[in-house]
């Protein structure tokens, strides 16, 4: 354990004197914690950390709009644009990738679900569908559900490992909940957990903030703290080791993720791609998502912050929105590319300010609960590396299909676990619809089933029986079906024997 000399010395330097001021009332057991933890701290880095966070907070972002342009059609799929041929090609060379091993998906589960006002981690919420399902089971079953599709058409018995990104929040309550619900019928061998570093809450005066008299308020260093866990865990001798040459990765919150699409991958692949990020079309000029786009260049995700609405509101010749690509964090990396980002250029990620309501210590140890943001949390982002890319690409699917975050509490107009289970339930009305079935509602009525519904039929099918609607026909066609009606492997044995 490093010394409380050394510890002092190292505060005092890069002027954070004030992190030791209750230290003569904290016990021993305290202390103990307290010095491990400061001793954890890059106390060197500690300087250039405050002074930037400070600095950074203080200054507007540069508006861009002088150097970007859209991406280049060349570079970009589309489930709706592209022909038949060319999806059912990418899906095909998908499938074959995953049948071989080369395929792996990876989690960003490292925040802490505040807005969504939990205290556990996000993968483990419920937003209430009928079968109970919490997000990290959705998920898992999609994982499952694709390995044995590939394994159908190829013969083959693969695996597609998981790793799942934690931060010191999320870690051991994760662990727990795998353990407790026996890894959702996963091999627990191929489910990979490691932690993204923490890194201190700031003043907007570039001062550490106490959290408590023997603890410093941290914060997981953003989704981009990937590229350094990476290294720091042996992540990437892992996927080596087993043979992954193509990682789909995504953030937690999106309950319609289509874990290791098969024609995501494929398209990237025969593209030879080394970097690709799927968008969805934005819902309006002003919607607050980033844009995948060029800037002097170089493709990179511009903060709708960064642009002026003018330039958000600029139109092509046909009436589309000419910046309408928004990111919505599903990415595909090539894992010699993961390796080249960690080895060489992830001392180059721009840090990102996050305004945060920090709770803390006042001068006289009284705890304090902040009613306004109080502090400066510095983020790297997981896009951020896409400038470094020697061929990127673009890959657009539906929003209704692919993207519902959970973010907010319910009660929020948005992103909240009512318009996540929304999204689901409508998605799978569609696709009972599509097979051919006929849903009725609680009153015996015709339900109906268009996009974006608000109040769909509570129709549910398990990914067990159905990834992305595929094989639903031959079980549903010609029925009627009454809701709530929940289709999950017994369902579909006895449908089938009827």
């Amino acid at each position: 354990m490093a010394s409380l000399e050394r510890v002092r010395q190292g505060l005092e330097s890069s002027g954070q004197g004030h992190v030791l001021q209750f230290w003569p009332e904290l016990s021993e057991e305290e202390r103990d914690a307290f010095l491990q933890e400061l001793g954890q701290l890059d106390l060197q880095g500690l300087r250039d950390h405050c002074e930037g966070a400070a600095k950074a907070a203080a200054s507007p972002p540069d508006s861009l709009d002088r150097h970007i342009e859209p991406v280049p059609s060349e570079f970009i799929g589309s489930v709706r644009k592209s022909d038949r041929k060319s999806l059912a090609e990418w899906e095909n060379e998908g499938l074959l990738h995953i049948s071989k091993n080369r395929v792996g998906v990876l989690l960003l589960a490292g925040g802490q679900g505040t807005r969504l006002g939990v205290q556990y981690p996000k993968g483990m919420y419920s937003v209430a569908l009928p079968s109970g399902k919490t997000l990290y089971q959705i998920q898992a079953e999609r994982i499952r559900k694709v390995q044995e599709i590939a394994d159908r058409k190829h013969g083959s018995k693969c695996t597609i490992p998981w790793y799942i990104m934690t931060s010191e929040f999320t870690l051991a309550p994760t662990e727990k909940f795998f353990e407790e619900k026996h890894y959702f019928g996963l091999e627990p061998t191929n489910i990979i957990m490691f932690e993204q570093r923490m890194i201190p809450a700031v003043t907007f005066d570039g001062k550490v903030i106490l959290q408590g008299k023997g603890k410093v308020a941290m914060a997981p260093d953003g989704n981009g703290g990937l590229y350094k866990a990476l290294m720091d865990n042996k992540v990437l001798e892992d996927m080596k080791r087993r043979g992954v040459e193509y990682l789909h990765v995504y953030c937690v919150d999106n309950i319609l993720v289509k874990m290791a699409d098969p024609v995501f991958i494929g398209f990237c692949v025969s593209k030879g791609a080394d970097c690709g990020a799927k968008v969805v079309e934005k819902a309006y000029p002003a919607e607050p998502v980033g844009v995948v786009c060029r800037v002097r260049g170089v493709s990179q995700v511009v903060e709708y912050s960064e642009i002026r609405p003018e330039t958000a509101e600029l139109r092509g010749p046909g009436g589309e929105m000419v910046y309408s690509a928004g990111n919505i964090c599903n990415h595909f990396f090539t894992r010699t590319f993961l390796q080249d980002v960690a080895e060489k250029f992830e001392g180059q990620l721009k840090q990102h300010v996050a305004l945060k309501k920090v709770p803390y210590v006042d001068a006289c140890g009284n705890q304090v609960r902040p009613t306004k943001p109080n502090g400066i949390k510095m983020e790297k982002f997981v896009f951020d590396v896409f400038p470094f890319s020697r061929n990127f690409v673009v890959f657009e699917v539906v929003r209704e299909d692919e993207f519902s975050p959970l973010k907010n509490a319910d009660g929020a107009a948005t992103d909240s676990p009512t318009t996540a289970r929304n999204s689901l339930l409508a998605q799978h009305c569609r696709w009972a619809t599509s097979a051919g079935a006929t849903l009725l509602d609680e009153h015996g009525n015709t339900a109906s089933v268009s996009a974006g519904d608000t109040n769909p039929a509570q129709c549910e099918i398990t990914p067990l029986v159905s990834y992305f609607g595929e094989g639903l026909e031959q079980l549903l066609k010609g029925r009627t079906l009454k809701t709530p009606f929940y289709l999950d492997e017994k369902k579909a044995k006895e449908l089938q024997a009827e």
